[in-house]
């Protein structure tokens, strides 16, 4: 809810007046005695009203105007005037005031003048916000590719879980793209701007794995030459990605549980704590619960990491991504390398999309790299395992109608001319395999 409102004045009786009104009325306040202290409180998105008086010593309201419109010009201000300073505030509506209020002035025409604002100011956030989720949305669709359903379903799912601050577990098979769902979930949260740094819990020895992940004071052990910031105090603020999560030794599961639940670590060799904010994303190929049960893993840290899970589907499961992704892959090998892609044939998508991909996309990023050599694939099998003729035919189907509804931009009438089907059949298929126009659309 939007109640917060900062109040700016150098007389204390005036300030202290004012919050009275305020704080009865169930209002968040804040008093500063000089606009400079105020301009270093107030952040862009600030959701309220900014209450200054016009005279002050040092910046006064109209420099404390100007200066908090540089930053945010939609934030509402109201100023505070004695009767001289009328023209002058008038003046100063012209030029993004939202208001004035003219000294003395009744609680009653306070009030009227905040919630006004304050009705503005929702109006403004809440447009940014949805902007910001169309914007994010789209550069979601361009980092997790594929049009399948259940890429759809995981591309909400990063969108709803990246502003949450709860650990995340993220399961799939070798080469499916954890890291990188990992890395979606940073960057489109509010730690973007803070480090991700990503652990392979796999590739640390043992007697390593403590001094990694907490640190070392100089002299903690032999061969501690100077300190040393670990991975959990390096991503302080930020995300700590935990790949094979399930290697992490069992003496190291008990202290990162410990930090998980204090929120404090202590370096090897020192006897302070220290303070970290950081959200961890771990990931695993293996059910930890079912590791739990047999005893490579501690159960209260697989139900302190796994607050929401997230399953990523192998590459067999969803065909009708491969296409999209090979070309991807492809277009980039070729600019990477100052070469041109060449075509796929109707032989090669149809070798695609029969190949079980035991490596997943990254098998798939390989293959189209080769591709982009003008080498062909040599294991690429004739025939998915266990994929039935209907099977292949409707992944095969599937690519045909997005490549259409791609190439039209969502045009209906000009996919039936392409695909040679009409209306009523072109509906069905693209029901039937949970296709929507609208996501074809040319963006502005």
């Amino acid at each position: 809810m939007l109640n917060s409102v900062i109040v700016v004045d150098d007389e204390a009786s005036i300030r202290t007046a004012i919050e009275q009104w305020l704080s009865l009325s169930g209002f968040k306040v804040q008093l500063f005695a000089r606009a400079e202290d105020c301009l270093a409180q107030v952040p862009r998105d600030f959701p309220g009203v900014i209450l200054s008086d016009v005279r002050m010593p040092g910046l006064g309201g109209l420099q404390l105007l100007e200066r908090l419109h540089q930053q945010d010009p939609d934030l509402p201000v109201i100023l505070l005037t004695g009767h001289g300073d009328v023209p002058m505030a008038v003046e100063a509506m012209r030029n993004g005031a939202y208001d004035f209020l003219e000294k003395p002035f009744t609680p009653q025409h306070l009030m009227s003048s905040l919630g006004r604002a304050l009705d503005k100011r929702h109006l403004v956030l809440e447009n940014r916000r949805l902007h910001e989720q169309a914007d994010f949305k789209a550069q979601l669709e361009g980092t997790l590719l594929g049009m399948s359903q259940g890429l759809q379903q995981l591309r909400r799912q990063v969108l709803d879980l990246a502003s949450l601050p709860v650990n995340v577990l993220i399961r799939g098979e070798t080469g499916s793209g954890k890291e990188r769902v990992a890395r979606c979930l940073h960057d489109f949260g509010p730690r973007a701007d803070k480090p991700f740094v990503a652990l392979n819990c796999a590739a640390i020895p043992e007697a390593l794995f403590e001094a990694e992940l907490f640190g070392h004071e100089s002299g903690a052990f032999t061969g501690a030459q100077g300190k040393r910031i670990g991975k959990l105090e390096y991503a302080n603020g930020g995300t700590l990605f935990l790949d094979e999560i399930e290697s992490m030794p069992l003496a190291q599961q008990a202290k990162l549980l410990r930090v998980i639940q204090e929120h404090t670590l202590e370096r090897l060799g020192a006897n302070q704590s220290i303070e970290v904010d950081l959200r961890i994303i771990a990931a695993t190929k293996p059910d930890l619960l079912e590791e739990a049960r047999a005893g490579r893993f501690r159960e209260d840290l697989a139900y302190r990491l796994n607050v929401a899970e997230l399953r990523l589907a192998p590459l067999r499961e969803r065909r009708e991504d491969i296409p999209l992704l090979f070309e991807h892959f492809a277009r980039h090998a070729a600019e990477r390398l100052g070469r041109t892609a060449p075509a796929l044939s109707g032989a090669q998508l149809a070798r695609l999309l029969a190949h079980d991909w035991p490596g997943n996309v990254r098998e798939l990023a390989n293959a189209a790299e080769r591709h982009a050599l003008g080498l062909d694939s040599p294991n690429l099998a004739s025939a998915p395992a266990g994929q039935s003729l209907v099977e292949q035919m409707e992944a095969f189907e599937a690519q045909c109608l997005r490549a259409a509804l791609r190439q039209h931009q969502g045009e209906i009438k000009g996919v039936m001319e392409t695909l040679q089907v009409p209306r009523r059949t072109l509906n069905e298929k693209m029901q039937r395999h949970g296709l929507v126009r609208e996501d074809f659309l040319l963006r502005e």
